[in-house]
């Protein structure tokens, strides 16, 4: 019965305790960032991520998605991922139990392209469509920062640039 009359009691300390435990640390709240001009085509047979010799039914296609990302705020979104739903010619999903389709490292106040390459699985029966793309970043990292350009792996440098 006294349980019942110090559980609000309670809950209310708490929550004032955990307030004043980490007054230096800010919260990394998620920031939605809208995604536009999005395409994705094969990669150019040249690409070395192109991998012509799995290009037979046990390997697999190389696809570059390729968007233009809108941060409308001043300050830069970090960690940011890359979100769709890619489905091919049937309606089935290309990458199957996942939608974050890769990471774009940290996006500047306005817009920026991107460029990410993906497997898909060899004999995946095209044209794609992709529906639901978006971004979501952090306003603080939430990761250890390694270097400069260590935000996008050789290969995206490679599409990207």
């Amino acid at each position: 019965m006294l349980l019942k009359l110090l559980r609000p009691l309670l809950g209310g300390v708490l929550v004032v305790l955990l307030a004043l435990a980490g007054p230096g640390v800010a919260p990394a709240f998620a920031a939605e960032l809208a995604v536009s001009q999005v395409s994705l085509d094969p990669c150019p047979s040249d690409d070395i991520g192109a991998q012509p010799q799995l290009r037979r039914p046990s390997g697999a296609s190389c696809y570059v998605l390729r968007g233009t990302v809108s941060n409308a705020g001043r300050k830069p979104v970090v960690d940011t991922d890359v979100f769709a739903q890619i489905l091919d010619a049937s309606g089935e999903p290309v990458l199957q139990n996942r939608s974050r389709v890769g990471s774009i490292g940290d996006v500047p106040p306005g817009d920026s392209t991107f460029a990410l390459r993906l497997a898909v699985p060899a004999g995946t029966p095209g044209p794609f469509t992709f529906s639901n793309v978006k971004a979501r970043g952090f306003k603080s990292p939430v990761r250890t920062r390694a270097g400069e350009f260590d935000d996008l792996l050789p290969l995206e440098q490679a599409v990207a640039g």
